[in-house]
């Protein structure tokens, strides 16, 4: 789920430099990007979930599948991404959910509270940034990104037993990027 993220970081400015677009003009990379990130950020981290025994075991199948089908909703949206490059609902990013759900090792209770939260929020049209094209604060989301990124490996790299201060450490980063989704949202001018 980690290289997932890393995939997915980069593969747009590579298509980009490469100017595919222009060089393959029949060919639609979004509508392959928008394919692979819903295998690698919701069908993934779903299996995870029920794989890692992370639900109540007599909830677990129907808890897992909410982001399958929340996020169905949320990738076929017409402004899932709007024009002015934002993600519109929660942006499906269940690989960093579970990925925070096993680290933590939080009761089964409250990780299905979160699934539901945040399949439920995917409905909501709250604007969140897209960290490598957003219009407003780029460069230090970017930047605080990669270190967060780099925590997360580290952590990885630690399992089973990751130190527990940079697991919350690094929980500074997902905060920052909803806060600020938050922030910016509420700073929009209504129509």
């Amino acid at each position: 789920m980690s290289l997932a993220v890393v995939i997915d970081a980069t593969d747009g400015s590579l298509a980009r430099f490469a100017r595919v677009k222009e060089l393959i003009t029949w060919f639609d990379g979004d509508r392959l990007e928008d394919i692979i990130d819903y295998l690698n950020y919701v069908v993934v981290p779903s299996l995870f979930l029920f794989r890692a025994e992370l639900l109540p075991a007599q909830d677990a199948i129907w808890l897992a599948a909410l982001p399958l089908i929340a996020s169905a909703y949320g990738f076929c949206q017409k402004e899932a991404k709007t024009a002015d490059h934002y993600f519109l609902g929660f942006p499906s990013y269940w690989n960093i959910v579970v990925f925070y759900l096993y680290i933590l090792k939080m009761p089964l209770w409250v990780n299905a509270f979160l699934i539901i939260f945040l399949s439920i929020m995917v409905f909501v049209p709250i604007r969140y940034i897209y960290p490598s094209r957003s219009p407003r604060l780029r460069l230090p989301t970017n930047i605080l990104g990669a270190l967060w990124g780099l925590a997360v490996l580290i952590i990885i790299h630690q399992l089973p037993d990751p130190p527990r201060m940079l697991v919350f450490a690094s929980l500074a980063f997902p905060a920052y990027y909803t806060c600020l989704s938050l922030w910016l949202a509420l700073r929009r001018p209504v129509r």
